[in-house]
């Protein structure tokens, strides 16, 4: 938060420097550039000037004497020199100044061929001088660029001073044609315009220098032009405009022309070596100024970065134990507030909503004080939640129990009726209200598991798994589509028998749910290293691979139970008793395109076969639930009519008979007498006595259709 407005304020001092500092660096280039092709430059063109006037007498006469031929000797040591000033100025040449300089080296290039013409009289007067003239113009191509200040006021003085100087090469121009006719006495009439458009051109940049020249550079230009020798100069220039040939005072005009350009060009150097001064001057106090402003800049900024550092630290402390209190509410306590209220455990909201309490500014302190609102308020909702939900749980709890009671009164009512009915048809009646009320039995048994209680069914003796998946079986609509296949001997705790039968049922109860009426659910077995594995597959249509993710998820770490999700009800009993026991549930894809459900009981609920044998049991107990096969079941106690009398809970397991006491000592079975000693059937003889049962069943109402209507006296 602070780091951004320090970066903008050092941001906008580095560009404010920069400025001047660039303001400051094009002031000393421009001293650089005058010092080294300002200087030289300047004396090339008065050598080009000079050799352009003896070049005019040469065209003339067509005569090369010693005074052209040492002229352009000083002309080429200008160049030498211009050239290597060049050179010694370096980095001060930018680009700007990188094609001015290639034309006039070009320009230079040709002074050769342009000499070799004169000398071989290939080139007239007229075409000669043009061609020194153009040589000229790429000289004050470059004056022009080598203005490169900031300053405007230097900027327009240059400007100005550069248009004198221009003006001073008309005047060369027109001594130079003046020259070349006052050799043969006349003025060709190309020449006569040609000199007519020089003295236009410098009366023009006379009038522009002027204009915008100060007090202190103009006065000494227009002393000069109230002297004698410009006054001559100018008259003698208007006659040859008007007359058409050169002045006839030779002598006079050489004279004028000689003050007057000497004058001008003294007085150009003065001026130009003034406003290298100002320039010097002016980069200078640029220098200091970004020094003072720099420095007060860069003090500023460290007073700022100092300032803002030892506050960021303390908000920062602040911000700090602000987070710390708030990761501490979020993390630890109120999580452990939810874990205890879960648990069932009484939370005093005054005690356990304490207030934040943290120093520091009137934000900090305020923002601490919402946090202690919003932990009053969240613990409030929590334990009010937790409130509700317990109060839901007892609804459930009371309403199962209730309705559980009453199951089992009407249980053994059924069962009475059971017994004192012996016509088919009717005992078949009984029987199917003898396993709807079981399955609604189971119904309340999930009640009393959602609301966080434990069912009352449970034993002493481990109960044998195949026992316990056909009780699971038994208490489904749909039990006759299930396939239990056989499964090694094993025997799960009693005290958690009454769970796992419910775990099996609610799984088995889905899979006849959502597969075709016309399969088969098969229900197999086998004891692996980590406990007993039991799998209940279908043959239905599947679920994607995200449900199965989610449905696993769920069963591996069940949620509170949301009372909006009734749908998945059967679900979260199952991951509910599968938590309570350490089971294992997992739901994958069949083979056959159904749902694999598998249940893995732990090691430590499961008993061997040999320690069920050792515990008085064989581990053949009869199928521990109300089938249509129990309820047949017969004994040989009795038999009315021809037809076997059922006897209550005759063939289950003695682990499973729900009216079991829960003794407070156990008498062995050694010493229990022989006759009150059950006597166990096996599988095969529970099978031969159905079947004898169903014969006996159909030969009785053959009878009985044959003889007619049994009279009630007889019943």
């Amino acid at each position: 938060m602070l780091l951004l407005p320090l970066l903008s304020l050092s941001a906008l001092w580095g560009f404010v420097l920069n400025l001047t500092m660039g303001d400051a660096q094009s002031l000393l280039r421009a001293n650089t550039l005058y010092d080294t092709l300002g200087v030289t430059s300047t004396d090339l063109g008065l050598q080009l000037q000079a050799e352009r006037v003896r070049s005019a007498e040469a065209l003339t006469t067509r005569e090369l004497t010693e005074v052209l031929g040492g002229q352009r000797a000083r002309t080429d040591k200008s160049v030498a020199d211009f050239r290597q000033a060049v050179t010694d100025a370096g980095g001060a040449i930018g680009d700007d100044l990188r094609r001015p300089l290639d034309n006039l080296n070009m320009a230079l290039d040709r002074l050769a061929l342009i000499r070799s013409d004169i000398d071989n009289g290939i080139s007239s007067r007229l075409a000669g001088l043009t061609e020194y003239n153009r040589v000229l113009d790429a000289i004050f191509q470059l004056y022009d660029h080598l203005i490169t200040v900031s300053d405007l006021e230097i900027f327009q003085q240059a400007s100005s001073l550069q248009a004198m100087g221009m003006a001073r090469e008309y005047i060369a121009r027109e001594h130079a044609l003046v020259i070349g006719a006052l050799a043969d006495g006349r003025l060709t009439p190309q020449e006569t315009a040609a000199f007519t458009e020089y003295a236009a051109s410098r009366k023009f940049l006379h009038s522009r220098g002027l204009a915008g020249l100060d007090v202190t550079l103009r006065r000494p230009y227009e002393q000069i032009f109230a002297t004698e020798p410009f006054l001559t100069f100018a008259t003698m220039e208007s006659r040859v405009i008007k007359t058409g040939t050169p002045p006839p005072d030779a002598d006079g005009w050489h004279a004028a022309v000689d003050k007057l350009t000497g004058r001008l060009d003294d007085l150009g150097k003065t001026s130009s070596d003034t406003l290298a001064a100002r320039t010097s001057d002016a980069a200078t106090g640029t220098v200091v100024e970004i020094a003072v402003a720099g420095g007060l800049g860069l003090i500023a900024v460290l007073a700022s970065i100092i300032i803002s550092v030892r506050f960021g630290r303390r908000l920062a402390g602040e911000l700090a134990g602000l987070r710390a209190a708030a990761v501490e509410l979020s993390q630890r306590r109120l999580p452990d507030i939810v874990a205890r209220l879960r648990k069932g455990e009484d939370v005093d909201v005054r005690k356990e909503a304490k207030a934040i309490k943290v120093s520091g500014s009137a934000e900090i302190t305020d923002v601490a004080r919402a946090f202690g609102y919003v932990q009053h308020t969240a613990v409030t909702a929590a334990v009010g939640q937790a409130a509700l939900r317990h109060g839901v749980g007892q609804v459930f709890l009371n309403l199962a129990r209730r309705k559980q009671g009453l199951l089992h009164r009407q249980l053994a009512l059924l069962d009475a009726m059971q017994r004192r009915t012996h016509d088919p048809d009717r005992l078949e009646e009984l029987f199917r209200l003898d396993h709807l009320t079981t399955r609604m039995r189971r119904h309340a048994e999930s009640l009393i598991v959602l609301s966080g209680a434990a069912p009352g069914r449970a034993w002493r003796k481990p109960v044998p798994v195949i026992d316990i998946v056909r009780a699971a079986v038994a208490e489904i609509e749909d039990y006759t589509r299930v396939s239990v296949e056989t499964m090694p001997p094993g025997a799960i705790e009693g005290t958690a028998a009454a769970d796992v039968t419910h775990l099996l049922s609610e799984l088995v109860e889905n899979a006849t749910i959502y597969s075709p009426p016309d399969t088969v659910v098969q229900v197999r077995g086998d004891m692996v290293s980590n406990g007993y594995a039991i799998e209940v597959e279908d043959k239905g249509l599947g679920l994607p691979a995200t449900e199965y993710a989610r449905f696993n998820a769920l069963l591996a770490a069940p949620p509170e139970f949301d009372l909006a999700d009734s749908d998945r009800l059967g679900l979260f009993v199952v991951a509910t008793l599968a938590q309570r026991h350490g089971i294992k549930v997992l739901l994958r894809r069949s083979p056959f395109g159904g749902t694999t459900a598998i249940v893995l009981v732990p090691r430590s609920l499961v008993t061997e076969q040999s320690a069920l044998e050792a515990a008085g049991g064989d581990g053949k107990a009869a199928l521990p639930s109300r089938t249509r096969k129990k309820a047949l079941a017969v004994v040989s106690s009795g038999t009315h009519a021809g037809l076997p009398r059922r006897v209550r809970q005759a063939n289950l397991a003695p682990q499973l008979k729900e009216s079991e006491p829960e003794p407070a000592a156990e008498q062995p079975a050694s010493e229990q007498p022989a006759s009150e000693q059950p006597a166990e059937r096996s599988p095969d003889e529970v099978r031969d006595l159905f079947s004898a049962f169903q014969r006996g069943t159909q030969r009785a109402r053959e009878e009985a259709s044959q003889e007619g209507p049994v009279s009630k006296g007889d019943a």
